[in-house]
């Protein structure tokens, strides 16, 4: 089982019916994230469409969010 899924909801800085999005525990820079699936899934390639979909709706979502929050100069996304 992922440790990720076991964060409580409190701990969800955004959240749809097949993802969430978490602050890193060792950020690399202001608003780090991590947006978990639900589903423990082994990578990107192996997500349904519908949850690249969720997955990319909170990407929006956080970025919208840090806009507001950090005016950061860019973002960079991962997929691990």
């Amino acid at each position: 089982m992922s440790p990720f899924l076991q964060v409580p909801e409190s701990g969800h800085v955004a959240s749809n019916a097949l993802a969430f999005a978490i602050r890193d525990g060792f950020p690399v820079s202001p608003g780090h994230s991590l947006v978990v699936p639900r589903r423990l899934i082994a990578t990107w390639f192996d997500a349904t469409r519908e949850e690249q979909h969720a997955i990319l709706e909170l990407v929006d979502a956080l970025k919208r969010a840090l806009d507001l929050d950090l005016a950061p100069d860019g973002y960079n996304v991962g997929f691990n």
